[in-house]
């Protein structure tokens, strides 16, 4: 651990030396040259330097376990070298007291498909059933709404090697083989051919392809993250292998996740989205590689103590670990009315929303310490948000309806605040 500390420290070091250089202009149109960079790197969540561009994603953050969990990461850039690249970040969590870290190395093995073979070694906190694509791995927000609530994690150990392909425009490949070693932050057993496992080995090989058929562009930013330019429909595929016979791997299973997206603007301002995933795991999938449907709502019992921030596409009125599944189909629509002209700088927009689930779970005996249904009979809400009303900020409320539908009023309505804001 001290070895692995010792070496991101190492290249923070040298990328603080290389900055202070550059702080130092040469000649007067060096900051002409230098302004339009920092603006174009920072609405994707960068501030760059010469040689390493400082991530933000890695300032502030929130979460329930946690709590505040703040620290420093970034990247090297094409300055630093055009065949290499190193990424890393060191992060602390106030309420778990605990460091995670992530070391990335890269090189360029084909410049024209943009073909990187990278190794990684990281230790962090990944939330329980959320299945990421490994073709989403660069996002950035000012304000990441569903993570201030999450409170169930499983920590990791994770050795990874990928391939990252750019097999065209519309067209991006990521291949990634991994040995993990995982444990829940929360009480949890799974039960598998007569043993207990409290904590396990993953064996992992994840294939993932995304493909954007009609505008989208693919843009390799030379800084371990793929860009997608986006256009619509945007289609994703994961497969996902689990082996007991390679690297000490405990369970067998296979995964196959898909998502569908696509907008429709219309000539009066206003534009519909649809987005659609799917997921099914066979064999034997212990509750952190399982599925949920992306909970967003408090389990506290009155409406305003559940009061909190609107995810992006998240179930807002379904609790937090009250459902998992290892098969699932989820519809979300939403349609964003033309904005109100209520003054010059005062233009709120009206979106109407519409989300469904259904999903089901084989030999769920084999969970146990944990507490959890199924959605087999469809899960159903319904809402609306205004947005931008003031500094970015809206309010946002939804129903929870049909073969789930609660006893009291209270129990299915969810009332929130929204952020919307660009760099």
């Amino acid at each position: 651990m001290k070895r692995h500390l010792l070496k991101i420290c190492l290249v923070f070091i040298v990328s603080f030396s290389f900055s202070q250089n550059e702080g130092n202009p040469q000649s007067e149109g060096s900051e002409n040259t230098t302004k339009p960079k920092f603006l174009k790197n920072i609405p994707d969540g960068y501030f760059p330097t010469k040689y390493f561009k400082f991530d933000l994603r890695y300032l502030f953050k929130y979460n329930r376990y946690e709590h505040v969990r703040t620290g420093v990461g970034g990247v090297t850039t094409e300055d630093f070298s055009k065949l290499f690249r190193i990424s890393n970040y060191v992060v602390y969590g106030f309420g778990d007291h605990r460091w995670k870290y992530n070391i990335t190395g890269g090189i360029l093995l084909n410049q024209p498909t943009d073909t990187w073979l990278s190794l990684a070694y990281t230790d962090d906190l990944t939330e329980t059933a959320s299945s990421p694509y490994l073709t989403d791995k660069r996002t950035f927000r000012v304000f990441q709404p569903r993570l201030f609530n999450i409170d169930r994690f499983h920590h990791h150990i994770t050795k990874s090697v990928s391939l990252e392909h750019v097999f065209s425009e519309k067209l991006l490949g990521v291949l990634d083989v991994s040995a993990n070693k995982i444990w829940p932050t929360y009480d949890y057993i799974y039960v598998n051919d007569g043993f207990e496992y409290d904590r396990f080995h993953l064996s992992l090989a994840k294939l993932a392809m995304q493909w954007t058929p009609a505008n989208g562009k693919v843009i390799d930013q030379h800084n371990g993250a793929v860009k997608i330019e986006q256009g619509f429909p945007v289609i994703s595929l994961q497969l996902t292998k689990s082996f007991t016979d390679i690297l000490d791997g405990d369970f067998d299973f296979f995964k196959i996740d898909t998502r569908f997206a696509h907008q429709f603007n219309y000539n009066n301002e206003s534009t519909t989205e649809i987005l659609t995933k799917t997921g099914i795991a066979f064999g034997d999938v212990p509750i952190t590689h399982l599925y949920h449907a992306y909970p967003n709502n408090l389990n506290k019992p009155e409406i305003m103590q559940r009061f909190s921030v609107a995810g992006i596409n998240s179930f807002e009125t379904m609790y937090f670990n009250e459902f998992f599944v290892d098969r699932y189909a989820s519809l979300q629509i939403k349609h964003f009315l033309k904005p109100f002209n209520w003054g010059k700088k005062f233009k709120p927009q009206l979106v109407l929303i519409s989300r469904m689930a259904i999903g089901e779970m084989s030999d769920i005996e084999k969970h146990q310490l944990i507490n959890f249904s199924t959605f087999k009979k469809g899960y159903s809400e319904a809402g609306f948000e205004m947005n931008k009303i003031l500094f970015g900020f809206g309010l946002a409320a939804a129903y929870r309806y049909g073969a789930y539908h609660l006893p009291n009023f209270e129990q299915n309505f969810a009332f929130k605040f929204t952020f919307n804001m660009k760099i």
